[in-house]
This record gives structure tokens, C-alpha cells and sequence, in this order.
């Protein structure tokens, strides 16, 4: 049955004319489908084989029974099961073709993450196919891997799915100039058909796993709708429709945390003293030696600043009596941007890149956990720099 939508979503696949080439291979794919089914049907009446409970010991499906009781147990049971396995792995292409394509048209119109417009390196939508994988592997782990119970999700999201493209046909017929009556007529009783079937199914398999799909989809549109209305804030919020201002553009003043002399701190101050005049170094004495920091900054940044003729920066004492660091550094920045309204105040967070990702936990994560709280607690004003040294 997953050859049927793969030729209607695929019809501009097929060579010119598309529409007639589709409709023959559309033809051929549901002979074939009722042949396979009256066949079916028809052996498993002769041979009087049933479905047996997948949970149970010594489980075979129907088909699996059917060959055996036709062929037996020889090289063709084998060579048909191993087939009926590569049909179906093969029919996952369709999901896994479509459903980047589908989240993608639904971000473009903001109901999903943008990140699903966005194209790998193989020119695939990546995220809507690690979306689908996760997708696929909890349901599978919820339904303790027994597809048989997946067939109510299956049916009521198809069938919905037929329902409102058909019901859509309706509407559409009806909106185009001109005499459409009998589209409309056989698209309305396509919308009825499969309306009722969706009604019968959830009712009659609601406790056996419709009712997750019964949740489940007003919970997706629910969240679509959040997620359109958040966009929509967004884009009103960073819309803009004047000429830039050009008043008030005055240096920043720049913070530049400093713990002890070293080539990261070098890096940092070279870098603040060519954004601005006005730079704070600031030290929070939490280990009290602020003997030991003003030596070491008189004697490598004051001293050689003075005598190259430019302006010292500014260094500034934080106490800290229970040895917190950050957030006595937060609390003075927060302050300076209260305390200068019309400047815009620039952090250079120093920050040591290790070479291997094993390494990280090495090294303590202040720099990170620094840069986190003046993103939630800063605002438009307070700007967050980093500045990396990279280890060899």
C-alpha cells in the first residue's frame, strides 16, 4: 500500500506526460495490490490460516504461514521471506523522502522550528530525517517493537489524511470557475468514505493505541500554533522599517575579567584596548590575593601601557568573603549598565579551547556559565564577547 503514495506525492518524478504516466503506474501498482489481496484471502481460506497473537511464544505472520503451508520450509520460504523484508525496508523511503519535504514546507510557513528548512551537506533536509528516526525509535521502544499494535496509528492518520485531502478537493472545485459538480460529488464521497472508516477505526481500536493518535494530534496543532505565534512575536519584535541611527555612538565600555596574568588575559586586553578608552579589568578576590594581582598588573599592563603613551585601563577589586566568582562578577556588570544608561557595556569573556573534547572536564566552566547568565539576565545594552585561545 506504500506504493500508492509514493507515486501521488512522486508525480513529478515520472517523464513527460507526467500526469499520464502516473495515473498508468497508479493503475498498475492497485490491480496488482487486489490481486495480492484476493489471493491472500482466498489461500488463507483454503489452507484455514488465521493471525496469531503477536506477543505470544512461536509467533508467524500471515504471510509467513501462508508460504509454509503452500511451499513448505525449503530455499523458497527463505528466498521469499528475505524479499517481503527488502520490500519493506525498501517502502521506508517513502517516509523518509516525504516527511523531510512535508516539515520543511511547514517551516517555511512558521508552524515548525526553522531548523527543518535548513539543507545538509548531502542537499537532504537532515533534521526532518533524525526528527522521523527519534520519532520512529520511541514509538517502537513504547509499543515493545510489535508493529501489529502500530497499525491503529497507521490507519487513523492515513485515513484522516484522506479524509481532509478529499474534503480540501471539495473546496477547491467549489472556489474554481465554471461547472465542477461532479468532481465535487465523487471528492465529497471520497470525504464520507473515509470519514466514517476513521470514525469506525478510532472507536473500535481507541483502547488498543488510537488513543495516543486522538492526543496526539490536537497536542501537534496545539504546539504548531505556539510556535506560529512565537515567529510572529519575533518578527514584530526585530522588524524595522527606518534608517539607521546614527547619534550616540560612543565606545563601549568594556569589562574584561581577569583572574591572573597569563596569555589569555594578554589576548583579551590587547583586544578591549582597541574597542575602547574606558576598560575595566576586574578582579574577584575570592582567594584574597589582591596583594599578588596588583604587583602583577602594576609591573605587566600598567608599566608598559604608561610608557607607550596610552590609557591604562581601570583595575577593579570585587570581595568576595564566601568565595563565589560569578556571580559578584554578574552583580558589578549589572551595576555598570545601570549606572551608565547612555553606554553600551562589552564583556570580553576569556575562554581556553582545548584540543580534545575529552579534555574539557579538565578545566573549569566559568567562561561558559559567565556568558549563559549575562545572555538570560543582560539585555540590549550589555554585549558578550568571547575571546578564545586556542590550545596546540
Amino acid at each position: 500500500m506504500t506504493g500508492v503514495e509514493a507515486v501521488s506525492n512522486g508525480v513529478g518524478a515520472f517523464r513527460e506526460p507526467t500526469q499520464p504516466n502516473a495515473k498508468r503506474c497508479l493503475t498498475i501498482i492497485i490491480v496488482v495490490l487486489m490481486i495480492f489481496l484476493g489471493g491472500i484471502a482466498l489461500l488463507c481460506r483454503a489452507y484455514d490460516i488465521a493471525a496469531t497473537d503477536p506477543a505470544s511464544t512461536g509467533y508467524q505472520s500471515i504471510l509467513s504461514q501462508l508460504i509454509s503451508a503452500v511451499m513448505g520450509r525449503g530455499w523458497f520460504y527463505y528466498v521469499s521471506i528475505g524479499s517481503i523484508l527488502a520490500v519493506l525496508a525498501l517502502s521506508a523511503n517513502t517516509s523518509y523522502a516525504d516527511f523531510p519535504r512535508l516539515t520543511r514546507a511547514i517551516a517555511m510557513h512558521d508552524y515548525l522550528p526553522h531548523v527543518f528548512k535548513v539543507r545538509g551537506r548531502r542537499l537532504l533536509y537532515s533534521h526532518g530525517i533524525v526528527a522521523l528516526v527519534g520519532f520512529t525509535a520511541l514509538l517502537l521502544i513504547g509499543f515493545g517493537g510489535i508493529t501489529d499494535r502500530l497499525i491503529p496509528l497507521f490507519a487513523i492518520g492515513a485515513f484522516l489524511a484522506f479524509t481532509l485531502s478529499q474534503a480540501g478537493m471539495v473546496v477547491h472545485w467549489y472556489r474554481q470557475p465554471g461547472r465542477h459538480l461532479h468532481r465535487m460529488i465523487v471528492n465529497g464521497i471520497g470525504a464520507v468514505a473515509t470519514g466514517i472508516t476513521l470514525v469506525v477505526v478510532l472507536v473500535a481500536k481507541f483502547l488498543d493505541g488510537a488513543w495516543i493518535t486522538a492526543i496526539l494530534i490536537p497536542a501537534l496543532i496545539l504546539l504548531m500554533m505556539a510556535i506560529k505565534r512565537h515567529y510572529s512575536t519575533v518578527e514584530a519584535d526585530i522588524a524595522i522599517d527606518r534608517r539607521m541611527h546614527v547619534e550616540n555612538l560612543a565606545e563601549p565600555l568594556v569589562v574584561v575579567p581577569l583572574d591572573r596574568w597569563t596569555r589569555i588575559t594578554e589576548k583579551a586586553l590587547r583586544f578591549a584596548m582597541k574597542l575602547s578608552d574606558t576598560v575595566q579589568a576586574v578582579h574577584v578576590d575570592a582567594e584574597e590575593a589582591r596583594s599578588h594581582v596588583e604587583e602583577m598588573f602594576q609591573r605587566n599592563v600598567t608599566f608598559p601601557i604608561s610608557k607607550a603613551g596610552k590609557t591604562v585601563p581601570e583595575l577593579v577589586f570585587i570581595a568576595s568573603p564566601f568565595r563565589f566568582v560569578i556571580t559578584p562578577l554578574l552583580d558589578h556588570i549589572l551595576q555598570m549598565e545601570r549606572d551608565h544608561p547612555e553606554r553600551q557595556i562589552a564583556v570580553l569573556v576569556p575562554e581556553l579551547v582545548v584540543k580534545h573534547w575529552w579534555q574539557t572536564p579538565l578545566h573549569n566552566q566559568r567562561a561558559q556559565m559567565l556568558k549563559l547568565l549575562l545572555l538570560v539576565k543582560g539585555n540590549q545594552r550589555i554585549m558578550v564577547i568571547n575571546i578564545p585561545w586556542y590550545l596546540c
